[in-house]
């Protein structure tokens, strides 16, 4: 698992308290019981923790984990995989 997607399951459940067993790369965040709210919030916090320009319109419900994941790496830059900004 990847710096950034380990970053997203922290997030996930410290923040949102979403049970860690429900994370996986393939897992949807729809599947998270998030509002719309919540999605925002998220969004704001990977753009505050990685300091990127992650558009809210990029978290959507039919996300999976994974992907979001990739999007924020893409943004960080692949040097971020492996360690935090």
């Amino acid at each position: 698992m990847n710096t950034i997607l380990e970053h997203i399951t922290t997030v996930l459940t410290e923040k949102f308290e979403v049970p860690a067993d429900r994370i996986t790369p393939g897992t949807m965040l729809k599947d998270l019981d998030l509002d719309s709210l919540a999605l925002v919030e998220l969004q704001v916090t990977l753009q505050e923790d990685w300091n990127i320009p992650l558009d809210e319109s990029a978290v959507t419900p039919d996300l999976t984990l994974g992907e979001l994941a990739d999007v924020v790496t893409a943004l960080a830059g692949p040097e971020q995989e492996s360690g935090r900004a």
